[in-house]
């Protein structure tokens, strides 16, 4: 999945900055668990969310499981009464 114009040269550089390799970073995963977060939870989540993700996977979570189970729990997130 391309990312917007500009994110995979960010990604690639923010990647080599913190000793990381560029491809392991899932990008079409991340992008599509904030937007679950931002359109069901709330916006300010999905930053916060992908770095938990992180967080997860640094400790040794399977990347695609972690993003599973973090969208599901964000699409099932009830809505607020307006």
């Amino acid at each position: 999945m391309a990312g917007p114009e500009g994110l995979d040269e960010w990604v690639v550089a923010a990647a080599v900055e913190l000793g990381l390799e560029p491809a392991d970073a899932p990008v079409g995963l991340v992008l599509d668990l904030a937007k679950d977060v931002a359109h069901n939870v709330v916006r300010p989540g999905a930053p916060v969310t992908a770095f938990l993700l992180g967080l997860a996977v640094g400790r040794g979570a399977d990347p695609t499981d972690a993003a599973a189970r973090l969208s599901e729990l964000a699409l099932q997130w009830p809505t607020p009464n307006t």
